[in-house]
């Protein structure tokens, strides 16, 4: 809740007239407490869930010629009740874990410094605190990931999000609990290092969901403005590590690729990628390409 009774006493405590933005702000949040501006959360993660992933899955269903040429495993078609199926699996646990982990860790959000007043912050504070974010989510996001995949963490938790060995976009979120809590820390750690104003956290939330279903959604268009980001690993990136599933030691940074450069877990991938453009150089007799750029029969880690 702002500490100003009316726009007046806000701009005289500025300084200065509020902007546009700062205007809007002031008379959505004025009386509205903190707690229940942070819990516009459990709503933004709901809609973003629900409808992010929607149009690709109705042209995929409806329309699949259209969009067959970019589907990175298109021998693989799964039926409407696999969707709906993953999407109940999805709102099961943001029911019974997301939506109760946001409700409770408001303290928390608090604790760190997440600020809810004015002024505003710049667009380059937000670019750049947004960066932060990313990376360190990215970062310790990686190591998480490659711990589950040791045997037993990989029986007892992660084998869940690789039940699709083609990933959807409603299968981003698709997890085990355990998994849903646990990545949970390196999201929740670039804003605990970098503490900054709640419209960028939510900012940070939604894009950080919304790539990953850019990065599950099974397609690889060549259009999308994630091409552009340097480092950016991407839906076919991501979709190699899925292909692999349970043997995969490859891939397994969650948005860019310098982890797995680095600490020589990409080197499947490079393999893979080497090998398909002998493969489309100088195609031999006999040769049969199979799904995702493999010969049929095989596949790399």
């Amino acid at each position: 809740m702002l500490p100003y009774a009316t726009l007046g006493e806000a701009e005289a405590a500025l300084g200065r007239s509020l902007t546009f933005a700062e205007d809007i702000w002031f008379r959505y949040t004025a009386r509205m407490p903190d707690y229940l501006l942070f819990y516009h959360n459990i709503i933004f993660l709901f809609v973003i869930f629900s409808l992010a992933p929607l149009p690709l899955a109705l042209i995929e269903l409806g329309f699949p010629a259209s969009v067959s040429s970019f589907k990175i495993q298109p021998k693989i078609r799964l039926p409407p009740t696999s969707f709906f199926q993953c999407y109940k699996d999805v709102m099961r646990v943001f029911l019974l874990v997301v939506g109760p982990l946001q409700l409770s860790s408001y303290p928390t959000i608090k604790f760190v410094g997440i600020r809810t007043g004015l002024p505003l912050p710049s667009l380059w504070e937000v670019a750049l605190q947004l960066l932060v974010y990313f990376v360190v989510e990215d970062y310790g996001n990686y190591w998480i990931h490659r711990l589950m995949h040791c045997k037993w963490g990989y029986e007892k938790i992660h084998r869940v999000h690789h039940e699709f060995t083609a990933p959807i976009g409603f299968a981003a979120p698709y997890a085990h609990w355990a998994e849903v809590l646990l990545l949970g820390i390196p999201s929740f750690a670039g804003p605990a290092m970098v503490p900054c104003h709640m419209i960028t956290f939510w900012l940070w939330i939604a894009l950080r969901q919304l790539e990953a279903i850019e990065t599950h959604s099974g397609y690889d268009f060549p259009w999308i403005p994630t091409k552009f980001i340097p480092f950016y690993g991407g839906a076919e990136y991501h979709d190699y590590h899925h292909y692999v599933g349970e043997h995969s030691q490859s891939n397994f940074a969650s948005v860019f690729t310098y982890c797995d450069y680095i600490y020589g877990t990409d080197k499947g991938y490079r393999y893979h990628k080497a090998l398909l453009a002998k493969l489309k150089e100088q195609p031999r007799n006999g040769d049969k390409i199979g799904t995702n750029g493999f010969k049929d029969g095989g596949k790399s880690d």
